[in-house]
C-alpha cells in the first residue's frame, strides 16, 4: 500500500509511481552494531562466520 499527497490529503493507491510507502521502514538501513555482531558470531564460532574445515 502506498501514498500521495494531492491537494495536502493522503491518498492511497497500488500504483508505486510517485508515492511513498505508507509503513516505515522496520530496520535502520544504518546498521552501527554489525561489527560487534561479527566479532561476537566469530569469537563464539557461530554460523557463518566458523572456520572449521
Amino acid at each position: 500500500m502506498f501514498y500521495k499527497f494531492i491537494n495536502n490529503q493522503k491518498v492511497y493507491t497500488l500504483k508505486e509511481e510517485g508515492s511513498e510507502s505508507a509503513h516505515p521502514a522496520k530496520f535502520s538501513p544504518v546498521d552501527q552494531y554489525s561489527k560487534y555482531r561479527v566479532l561476537i558470531k566469530e569469537r563464539f564460532n557461530i554460523r557463518p562466520f566458523n572456520k572449521t574445515e
